[in-house]
Parts: structure tokens; sequence; C-alpha cells
């Protein structure tokens, strides 16, 4: 009986121990909050090519189709030579698009990098090809005809973290030289156990050495650096699951050392309320040290793709400090938002205003198309890939 006793003594200490430690993980809010999910997805429609026409871009430029039957294109990168890639995810491939006529119609798709399991992001530095996927960057030369030398690449990094709910990397080199890798939320709103998740990692090209550069960020996939500021914006996707309207998607000027905020408030320092307390501190003081968005947009639109025009030829001068946000597509509002890609207005080095650029994927409820991907070419030439149809889209100025 005694020894009985005991055991019952040390299970209940225990259990209250576990209490305990599982109160420390965070305080439930005081209000009672509720949340609301939506899951409307819009309508599938095939694309033909007569939908082509259904496409709106402003007076003055026109938009066609530059290659179709890609299955699902996601990022495109323009080489310094002029030479465009595209990163196809679900293909585990790398496409070198050669338009030799100038006509803006890809007349040539070249396979350079194959079996790289979801390899999503692409950049370039000193004639090498960088690309990643959830967990690794790898390089590769770059041969003077724009294709790869595959046998001669190298794994520089092979221990990102998971991808989780957003898998999707996407890395540039900044003015500093150095490559800046995002890497999104493992989950919706979960405070992360891992630093280098929902942050902007900083890697030194010298040792492959790596930091937090920033932290906070939920999934800011699109990213680039001011071309007259040289300071870095990224446009974050906004959590799920908290109603039709809220929280926002943000444009944010991304600074060292700056914490945005996630998973504990979005926008301008507006506290997510159905979140817990941290241990030992609360939400509100928490969110008081962390960087307000500098422009708030519709939430759930879903921003993927995001780059300046920085000076390309045909681009109307006025729009030379401006962005292209590429706008995948809602699933969790009430009506269907985004699928469309809107200019990002800057007015003395920041971000003021979004107009729209290239609109009609969406009609009504149903939808053609998803623009993932952007990149500008030096003659001006905008290619917006559509990871939904298989296309990539070329707009360019006619007057």
């Amino acid at each position: 009986m005694k020894n009985n006793k005991l055991l019952c003594s040390a299970i209940v200490a225990l259990t209250l121990s576990g209490q305990y430690v599982h109160a420390q993980r965070g305080i439930p809010p005081k209000e009672v909050t509720k949340s609301l999910s939506v899951t409307k997805y819009a309508q599938v429609m095939d694309f033909k090519p007569e939908m082509l026409k259904l496409l709106k871009v402003p007076s003055g430029w026109q938009v066609s189709l530059a290659a179709s039957g890609l299955g699902k294109p996601r990022m495109l990168y323009t080489s310094p030579q002029g030479n465009v890639y595209v990163t196809r995810r679900d293909g585990g491939d790398v496409l070198l698009l050669q338009d030799k006529d100038g006509d803006s119609k890809f007349e040539n798709l070249v396979t350079v990098v194959s079996n790289f399991k979801g390899v999503h992001g692409i950049t370039m530095k000193d004639n090498w090809m960088y690309l990643c996927n959830s967990n690794e960057v790898r390089r590769y030369p770059v041969k003077p005809d724009g294709t790869l030398d595959a046998m001669a690449g190298e794994t520089l990094i092979k221990d990102l973290p998971d991808g989780g709910q957003h898998p999707n990397r996407t890395m540039d080199f900044g003015p500093d030289g150095m490559l800046y890798i995002s890497v999104g939320s493992l989950c919706n709103d979960c405070k992360e156990s891992d630093k280098e998740t929902a942050a902007m990692l900083q890697v030194d090209p010298k040792n492959w050495s790596r930091s937090i550069y920033a932290s906070g960020l939920r999934n800011t996939i699109g990213f680039d650096w001011h071309p007259q500021t040289r300071e870095l914006w990224g446009i974050d996707n906004g959590g799920d699951a908290k109603g039709s309207e809220w929280p926002p998607e943000e444009v944010n000027q991304i600074s060292q050392g700056g914490d945005y905020g996630f998973p504990y408030a979005y926008g301008k320092q507006e506290v997510d309320k159905s979140r817990e307390d941290p241990a030992g501190n609360t939400k509100e003081a928490v969110v008081k040290n962390t960087k307000p968005s500098v422009l708030e947009l519709t939430a759930h639109m879903a921003p993927i793709g995001f780059t300046f025009f920085r000076g390309a030829a045909n681009i109307p001068q006025e729009w030379a400090g401006d962005g292209l946000v590429a706008w995948h597509g809602s699933w969790n509002a009430e009506k269907p938002v985004g699928f469309k890609v809107q200019r990002i207005h800057f007015e003395n080095g920041k971000a003021v205003k979004a107009e729209d650029f290239l609109t009609g994927f969406l009609q009504g409820e149903s939808r053609f198309g998803r623009p993932a991907g952007i990149t500008v070419t030096k003659n001006g030439t905008i290619y917006i890939s559509d990871d939904a149809g298989g296309n990539i889209y070329a707009v360019k100025k006619t007057n």
C-alpha cells in the first residue's frame, strides 16, 4: 500500500510538472476570439488560345503568348547575356527559353538542369547559375551558349530548414555581394522552433556560412533591391483562416536585424488577438519592438514573384523605381481575389500604392491562370509565368 501511495504521488507530481512546462510555452489569450476559416477555390477553366483576348494591360501595352504547354512553370530569371530561364518545381528541372528572332516568342526550349527535385529559386553571379529547393543550394557553370555544365555542378548548402507548409525557397545576390535566401514558415501561424524559418537568411559566398538577416516574415517569396535606394523590399504572405479580409498582404522594407511581427502581428503592428501570449511576456509587448509594413494590400491574394523594373528600355521613365508583383490567387476568401499582376508604385523610394497591370485571369469566380514568376529583360519585355495554365506571357510597350 505504501508503495502504491508513493507511485500515485509521483504520478501527480509528474502531471503537475507537465502542466507547468506546458504553461510556460504560452498563455492563452485573455479575450475570447473567433476564427473564421473560409475555403473557396476559384473554378478552373482550361486554357485555350482564344482566352488571350480576355487579358487586359494598360493602354499602350500589349500581351502575347510567349510559350505554352510547360506544365507548371514557376520562377523566371534573365541572365546578363539576355537568356531567359524558368524553374519547374514539379518537374524538377530548369529550362532555357530561346527567342532567336526577337518576336517575344520562345521558339526553342532547352533543359539545362534535370533531376533537381523541387527546384524553385534561381539567380546568377560571375557566370554561375545558382538554384535551390527547400533544403539545398547548388550552382552550375554557365556555358557561352547559355546552357550549363551539369557535370561540374556543386552543392553549396544542403541543410536549409524543411519546407513544411511553405517549401518555395527563393534567393538572390544583393548589392553587397551576399546571397539572400527567403525561408517561409513551416505552418500557418505557429511560433517556429527553428529560427531560420519565417526569415530572410544572409549567406557569405566566401565560406557559405549563414546568418539570420531579418525575422518575423511569414513567407516572403518575392523580394528585390530598389534600383535607386538599394534597399531590400519584399512582399509577404499574410496568414490564413482568420477571415476573408485579414490579415493583409504586406509590402515590407526589409532591414538587417528587423523583426516583422509574425506570428504575433501583421501589417502596421496589428496584433493577432487569436494567438497565445509568449512565455513570460505579452503579444502587445513583443509587437512594440517589431517593424510595421510600409503598404498593406488585399488579404489572401498570395504574392509570388516580385521584381523592380531597374531602368529597362521601353519602360516609362516614371516607372523606373516601381516594381511588379504576381498575385497567385486566393483559396481562403469568400470571393476569389488576386490572379493578376500589379505594379507597386514607389515615391521617394517608398511603396505607396498598387495598380493593376495584367488582369483577366479571373472571370467572375472562375480562373484560367495563376501568375507566379516575373522577369524584365533589358529591352523591356516582361515575361510572366502561369503555373496553372502552363504558359509564359510576354507584355511589352507598343508606343
